[in-house]
Formats: structure tokens, sequence, C-alpha cells
């Protein structure tokens, strides 16, 4: 990897973290940036999931206000997120490569999808007056969100708000919190499942932590107040990029 190109993972590092903690999908960003530098997309994928984990905690210890009070939901949902997570990861070393690689094109474009229908879910699920809790439907969502996390994670925050928003009456800024603190915990397990289980790139993997960190903190900071259409058409193009990449392979 040359100077640049650590460069450019590092920025990508500290972007992801920053939408992760937002919005979600920061992974459509990171992972196209590791293909481009010359890694195979499993191996990008493991390092992306194990360099993306300092940066989900830092966002979710910025919104550490709006979890207080959620710890009945914590105790409840975590689990779900953690079986789910490893899973995943078991799932994406014993599937051979070339199901990889036919599947994730598929999981971006419905990532990208629900990127863009975002905004008009939440506006529908603001209108809903829900459960508490969630109750075993959203138990159950978490879990397969976890699984899907576990196994490439792009847009696993949206699926998670939008399970929320259907099934949860809470505000929207305390859910993201909710939001970041499974994801993290879901990047967590799956990465130190990684660490055992699949090859691993160090340097891609310390790069994306450093910039993440910085990102996830900047996402928790002024994240709100960044224009989500620009987020969103950023996310769409290189989620694009990031279909093309793999096709080409």
């Amino acid at each position: 990897m040359t100077l640049l190109e650590a460069l450019a993972v590092v920025i990508a590092g500290v972007f992801a973290g920053g939408i992760n903690t937002v919005v979600g999908s920061g992974t459509l960003v990171t992972f196209p940036v590791l293909l481009a530098v010359g890694y195979p997309p499993v191996v990008a994928n493991v390092s992306n999931s194990l360099g993306l984990v300092p940066g989900s905690l830092s966002g979710a210890w910025g919104y550490r206000e709006e979890l207080k009070g959620q710890k009945q939901r914590i105790a409840r949902l975590l689990p779900a997120s953690i079986l789910g997570g490893i899973v995943g990861a078991i799932l994406l070393v014993t599937l051979p490569e070339k199901a990889f690689t036919g599947i994730v094109p598929v999981l971006i474009v419905i990532a990208l999808v629900l990127v863009v229908l975002q905004p008009w879910l939440n506006k529908k699920l603001a209108e809903r007056h829900n459960e508490e809790h969630g109750g075993v439907a959203l138990w159950i969502g978490v879990f397969l969100a976890g699984i899907y996390g576990g196994y490439f994670g792009a847009a696993q925050g949206v699926l998670v708000m939008g399970l929320m928003g259907v099934l949860m009456n809470e505000h929207l800024q305390r859910m993201n919190a909710l939001k970041n603190l499974l994801t993290a915990f879901v990047n967590l397990v799956a990465g130190v499942l990684f660490i055992f289980i699949a090859h691993v790139s160090w340097v891609a993997v310390l790069l994306l932590a450093v910039g993440s960190t910085v990102g996830g903190q900047i996402g928790a900071k002024i994240g709100r107040r960044l224009p989500p259409v620009a987020l969103r058409a950023v996310i769409v193009v290189v989620g694009v990029a990031a279909i093309v990449q793999l096709l080409m392979k």
C-alpha cells in the first residue's frame, strides 16, 4: 500500500465513522476503497469490520446522553445483536468467496434503496404509535440484522432504525443512540471472531480504526447539522462504485 492509498483509507474511515453514527452505511464508503487499493473482497470485508469497531464505539459514546434510561432495552436487544453478529461472521468465512461476490452486490443495492427511502420511511414511522420495547418481533428483527451486519453490514444501521421505528414508540435520536450501540457490538463480536478464523489485513484495520474513531466523534457532535440529502447522495455514488468494483473482479 502506498502512502497515498493509506491516506485514502484513513479518510474513508473518518467519513465512514461519521456516516455510521448519523445515518449508517459507512461500509459503502470503506469497502470500495479497500477494493480499489487491491484487497480481495472477503479480506476487505473482514478488515473493514474490524477497522470500523472503534468508530462504532466512538459514535455510541458520543450518543451516551441519549442512551440514558434505556438499560432495559439494551439488556433485551443486545444479546440478539451479538448472536446475529456471530452467525453472520461464521457464514462469511464458511461460504465460498464466489458466494460473497455474488451476494454482496445484491445486498448493496438493497442497502442503497434503504438509504434513499430512509427520509420517507422515517416520516411514515413518525406517524405511528408503537410499543415501547418492540416485543419479540423487534428481537427477531435485530437478530436478523445482526446476521446481515456480521456478514457484510452496509446499511445495517438503517435496517435497525427501520425496525425500531416500526415496532417501538420512541424519539428518533434515542433510537439512533440505541442503533449505534447495537451495531457497534455486532461489528465487535464479528471482528473478534475474524481474528481467529479469517485472514485479516492489520494495516487496513489500523488505518480504518484511526479514521473511524475520529469520524465517530465528528458524527456524534455535528452530524445532525449535515445535509442528509448530500450524505445520501455520496453513499449512493460510492455504493454504485462498490458494485462496479465487485462485478469487474
